[in-house]
């Protein structure tokens, strides 16, 4: 079965590193520092992997790990800031998922 997500960023704070598709270099810089910031924050918050993907349908998801050793890594603050970012950031949320059913999915807009 193949995988038809698509990653849009990532942090991961054993690298200390922040990744960022860039099939997605046309969405504005403002949004790109924004989701930055917030995996970057997620990450020395919580610990572990963070990464906001895509769905098949469009739809955005967040996804979080850690290694199996790792005892720093909140699981509950994971769950908690999700919810946070999710309702701070609705709006922006919503943007970007438009912006990759109208762009890479090529649906149609309607108002």
């Amino acid at each position: 079965m193949e995988d038809k997500r698509t990653v849009l960023c990532g942090a991961n704070s054993y690298e200390q590193k922040y990744y960022f598709n860039e099939q997605f270099a046309s969405i504005p810089d403002s949004i790109k520092e924004e989701l930055h910031i917030i995996c970057v924050l997620f990450t020395e918050e919580v610990g572990g992997i963070f990464t906001i993907v895509f769905e098949e349908d469009g739809s955005i998801s967040f996804e979080t790990d850690a290694e199996e050793d790792d005892f720093l890594y909140d699981e509950i603050s994971s769950g908690l800031m999700i919810r946070e970012i999710r309702r701070n950031r609705q709006e922006m949320l919503e943007a970007l998922s438009l912006y990759y059913r109208v762009f890479v999915l090529h649906e149609k807009f309607e108002d």
